[in-house]
């Protein structure tokens, strides 16, 4: 297996084909990457610019660069040394435009008869043996807007087909609409009525059953082709929460790539394992992320920002946000996991939608994976019980029932396991997402770098002795895994989340610049306005539509003041008000700008040092396109805008002439870090085959953290600004064996004894990333 040394991800799109890829492999391999990442390129929805939405797994997106723009990007990475690694969409498909999609159409124009209708996850009963689609408004009489043109039934722009033999001359688009396989119906009956299972919360993303063998060779038809004729390296798989087998998934996909790399995004809570008899080499690095943030983190700040801001505990909120979203917007999922239950269970529908809801609030991760993660239904039913004593006994059955085969060992098939349990793995990933993710990451605002999937904000910082027996577990049983500080759907970029961080540093300063603000701008709800005010200040300066964007969707995503589906306009006016007062009140401007300023420097060091860590640490670091330089993005879509690669390219160029840049806006000294710890890593790979962590003394030991992969050592800051009210590193020092050691980053030579002084090590940056020069 060709397995990665660093990866390197493109958002491919229309604004940003693999031809323009292909041309960018020089700059990528020049930087250091090893492989070339690419997001979904299957053709999806016209406009779509993430690519999740697939419309035809059949072929490449002719939008993105097509079959040819693949070959191009293809030949460029593999004639550079680089592999390629892409992204692929198994859960489920885009239906917003039935015309577009084959598979879909086929489905409502045929029914139960369609070939296509066992490729979906659709409960025909449920509806009298009708596909419900929520796509009508809110007006009265909606279904009057139907038109009969050329065939097809017209909803406004959207169009549905109609069946054989179901239209007549003279027949109302009204009656013709009551004689299809499908209904249209209120968008807001969604929630309650669907009968389709979708990704999360999105009606125009249908689920797809993969588990069956057909449906996985056609879905993936074009995805073997690629591994065929040697154009792609490997894949990154999609949210395998939602499958009904991942494991069964993962062991066809390994055959069907010859044995090729395989990446899984697979969100793991504290504590909990990726499943050891996955066909994966681990996952795309959230874990990571969540280790790699709470180095820089200051224990000492918890007490001053929990008393900020009245939040209730984060373990109460996200039982309750997740019951919320059991209860609303995926309680159609809920009714059908009750419809599946046998005819002698002995529940009523209320009672059991009751008690599988709290099941699915109480659960303590994403999904078990029956047999193997049992206890954690276990778990959930012991933790629902405290909660709901009144559920007791209807909680007992449904563990029985949700559990069929406890004690069994893997192998276990679908068809023993039942409908009913793998639906409701299904399920429980759902409601962490939308519960968790979606709605109370936008509430718990104590330190919101720290609100990031894959960790719990609870957990406020970690210790460098905590760190290094973690990544010491990972070079053991993970090293091929990947690492990353920034994605596609992280919630804060790293330089936003780097920055933040340093109000752990000073809480007293931010607790009081963050009452002045709240007091010369006031919102109405204080949760909401320290999340707004922190990601103001993490991402400074940034523009007037990004921070008015951004604070809409945190809002709505919260739902505590507003809304998606019913937006308090009185809430949302004060609070776009006070994003205005950013810019145009003198005093809440300078209040931000003052507080940046205080920050700014140790915003600088606690990005290069998670940079450098991340890099260097053991896994498949990836470089988030863009994010060699400073990057200050939120939530997307603000993390999609496009790249300025031209600058990147100019500023790379100019270090064989300028020297070593300083740590600046200019962001030349990331670029810098970046590119030298890629390129070691991919230059000298042996280099990075162990991990031993490195032995720090003296009075700010505490603010160094190091370790030796086996002949790379990287050495770095943490908790700046502690380290300078300190008086700085004095004579600490790190302990190494006598030689001599080449910083790679400046180029500069230290000669060690046994020990080398911090204050030489950090002359220049808050990092070093040590080779020996002396016959090592």
């Amino acid at each position: 297996m060709r397995t990665p040394l660093s990866t390197y991800r493109l958002q491919i799109r229309p604004s940003f084909t693999l031809y323009d890829a292909a041309e960018l492999v020089p700059y990528l391999a020049d930087l250091g990457a090893d492989w070339v990442y690419l997001s979904p390129i299957l053709t999806a929805e016209e406009g779509s610019d993430h690519g999740y939405d697939v419309v035809d797994p059949s072929a490449v997106d002719p939008a993105r660069g097509g079959a040819d723009g693949l070959r191009a990007l293809s030949d460029a990475a593999h004639a550079a040394g680089m592999g390629v690694l892409v992204d692929i969409v198994p859960n489920h498909m885009g239906v917003a435009t039935p015309a577009a999609n084959k598979w879909w159409w086929s489905v409502l124009a045929e029914g139960r008869a369609s070939r296509y209708a066992e490729a979906f996850d659709i409960d025909w009963d449920a509806a009298g043996g009708k596909l419900r689609l929520p796509v009508l408004g809110d007006g009265e009489n909606e279904l009057e807007q139907l038109k009969l043109v050329d065939g097809e039934l017209h909803y406004y722009d959207n169009r549905y087909p109609v069946a054989h033999g179901t239209a007549s001359v003279g027949d109302s688009a009204v009656d013709v609409h009551a004689r299809q396989h499908y209904e249209l119906v209120n968008w807001r009956r969604a929630d309650n009525e669907l009968n389709y299972r979708r990704f999360f919360g999105v009606n125009t993303l249908a689920g797809i059953r993969v588990e069956e063998q057909w449906v996985f060779d056609e879905a993936h038809a074009e995805v073997k082709r690629w591994f065929d004729e040697g154009l792609v390296d490997g894949l990154r798989i999609d949210h395998p929460d939602g499958l009904a087998d991942p494991k069964g998934y993962l062991a066809r996909l390994r055959d069907l790539t010859g044995g090729a790399y395989i990446l899984v995004e697979k969100i793991l809570e504290p504590g909990e394992e990726l499943p050891a008899d996955w066909e994966t080499e681990g996952t795309t690095g959230y874990d990571a992320l969540a280790d790699v943030d709470r180095l820089f983190v200051d224990p000492a700040g918890e007490d001053t920002l929990t008393a900020m801001v009245p939040l209730e505990p984060y373990a109460d909120m996200i039982h309750g946000t997740k019951r919320a979203i059991a209860d609303g917007l995926l309680h159609s999922e809920v009714q059908r996991l009750v419809r599946l239950l046998p005819a002698g269970s002995g529940l009523d529908f209320a009672t059991a939608a009751d008690a599988l809801a709290e099941l699915l609030a109480c659960f303590p991760v994403y999904r078990s994976y029956l047999p193997e993660g049992a206890g954690y239904l276990t778990d959930a039913v012991i933790a629902a019980t405290v909660h709901r004593p009144d559920l007791a006994a209807a909680l007992q059955t449904l563990h029985g029932l949700l559990d069929p085969l406890p004690g069994a060992s893997a192998p276990v098939s679908l068809q023993d396991l039942g409908e009913l349990a793998v639906r409701f793995q299904q399920t429980s990933g759902m409601v962490m997402a939308k519960g968790v993710e979606d709605t109370a990451f936008y509430r718990y605002s104590r330190l919101t770098s720290l609100n990031e999937v894959g960790a719990d904000p609870a957990h406020f910082a970690v210790a460098p002795s905590q760190l290094h027996a973690r990544l010491l577990r990972r070079q053991l049983e993970q090293p091929a895994a990947m690492t990353a500080l920034t994605t596609h759907d992280t919630k804060r970029s790293e330089d936003t989340r780097a920055r933040i961080s340093v109000l752990a540093e000073v809480p007293d300063q931010w607790s009081e610049t963050f009452t002045r603000l709240d007091a010369l701008a006031p919102m109405g709800d204080g949760p909401m306005a320290n999340l707004l005010w922190q990601a103001i200040a993490g991402a400074w300066p940034l523009s007037r539509e990004r921070a008015h964007a951004y604070a809409e969707k945190a809002s709505r995503e919260a739902s505590a003041s507003t809304t998606w589906t019913a937006p308090n306009a009185e809430f949302e006016d004060r609070m776009h008000a006070a994003v205005d007062a950013a810019f145009d009140n003198a005093e809440v401007n300078a209040l931000i700008t003052g507080f940046v300023e205080r920050v700014r420097e140790a915003g600088y060091s606690n990005s290069l040092s998670a940079k450098l860590l991340q890099l260097a640490m053991p896994g498949v670091p990836d470089v988030y396109q863009g994010t060699e330089f400073w990057d200050r993005s939120l939530v997307d879509p603000d993390n999609r805008r496009a790249v300025d690669y031209a600058r990147r390219r100019r500023t790379a160029a100019s270090f064989a002439d300028a020297g070593v840049p300083a740590v600046d806006e200019e962001a030349a000294a990331k670029l810098l870090v970046t590119s030298r710890a890629l390129q070691l890593k991919r230059g000298r790979p042996e280099l990075f085959t162990g991990y031993v962590p490195v032995a720090v003394h003296g009075p700010a030991a505490e603010h160094l953290f190091g370790f030796d992969r086996g002949g790379a050592v990287a050495l770095l800051t943490r908790l700046p600004l502690g380290l300078e009210q300190a008086g700085g590193w004095q004579d600490t020092a790190v302990v190494l064996a006598p030689g001599t050691y080449r910083d790679v980053i400046t180029g500069s030579t230290h000669h060690s004894s046994g020990r080398l002084a911090a204050a030489e090590l950090f002359g220049t940056y808050p990092v070093a990333l040590l080779v020996r020069e002396d016959g090592e």
